[in-house]
């Protein structure tokens, strides 16, 4: 009723709170003012939940576990937004076409698809981002050679945690996306939703508005769409060369590169490209059986 009666309003924003002590705490938002301090990296908090919630970073603590399956969280936010993974609920619905969304966050980057607005722009081409992460994300995986992440099965290198993650489920078996439909499971979110359409016709299909072919991933709609308008974002830094796909881009820039990440495992020779070990292999005359390895 507090909240309702505008009782303990703030003068700056107009956001009303049920208590004195709440009011005071979003004061200090504004103010700037971080008095609780973690005791292990020093990082200021203008809340005290906000502390609890960082703590967890140094402790590991995940005290939120999902039902449905064997992960853990250390924020209830981050479980209830996980748990729409399975339950396939998308709440906010964007109010200029039939797209939605299973978290609010992911529906303000999509507005953006609207205005067009994609204020962080790449130094080293002419690509544009909405978010930060998705700059950053471009520039490791498009302009970096650096893979800092190592599989502890067998050693492979790369550039994210996330195609780490995904890769060690080859070794572990796991298959932690379900379909609700039938006893399918799949490794990667986006494989249960290719499943989905095509097997349940549930989702929602990306058509070319050109030529009316259909598929399950907007981002090769994209890629598709820029064949027909001939649009070649992805330049090249050591040369003029522009392509369609940021694959296509990869693939081109080891001609610049000395780095050999494919080893033979009969001989120990080393390739730049997976399809010249392969055929190296067919011609190797070692005696060790096959072991594509890659470094």
């Amino acid at each position: 009723m507090n909240v309702h009666s505008s009782k303990y309003k703030c003068t700056e924003c107009g956001k009303c709170f049920r208590s004195d002590r709440m009011l005071k705490l979003h004061r200090q938002t504004h103010s700037g003012e971080k008095q609780f301090e973690c005791a292990v990296c020093s990082k200021r908090f203008t809340q005290p939940s906000h502390l609890v919630n960082h703590s967890r970073i140094h402790s590991g603590e995940k005290p939120y576990k999902c039902h449905l399956c064997d992960k853990a969280f250390s924020q209830f936010a981050s479980l209830s937004s996980h748990i729409r993974v399975h339950t396939g609920d998308k709440p906010y619905k964007c109010h200029l076409c039939d797209k939605a969304f299973s978290q609010s966050s992911n529906l303000n980057t999509h507005m953006r698809v609207h205005t067009e607005d994609k204020p962080h722009k790449c130094s080293l081409c002419d690509k544009s981002f909405s978010r930060s992460s998705h700059l950053q994300s471009h520039k490791r995986h498009i302009h970096s050679n650096r893979r800092p992440y190592d599989c502890r099965y067998c050693g492979k290198l790369f550039k994210s945690c996330h195609v780490l993650k995904l890769h060690v489920y080859i070794h572990t078996g796991a298959k932690p996306y379900s379909c609700r439909h039938c006893s399918d499971s799949f490794t990667q979110i986006g494989d249960l939703k290719r499943h989905l359409l095509k097997s349940h016709n549930e989702g929602t299909w990306f058509t070319c508005h050109i030529c009316q072919k259909k598929f399950t991933v907007s981002a090769r709609l994209k890629d598709h769409i820029r064949r027909h308008e001939d649009v070649k974002p992805f330049v090249c830094s050591e040369c003029p060369m522009r392509f369609y796909r940021a694959a296509e881009l990869r693939s081109h820039q080891l001609r610049h590169s000395d780095v050999k990440h494919f080893c033979c495992g009969r001989c120990g020779k080393y390739f730049k490209r997976k399809r010249n070990v392969v055929r190296h292999f067919n011609r190797c005359s070692g005696d060790l059986p096959f072991n594509l390895v890659k470094v």
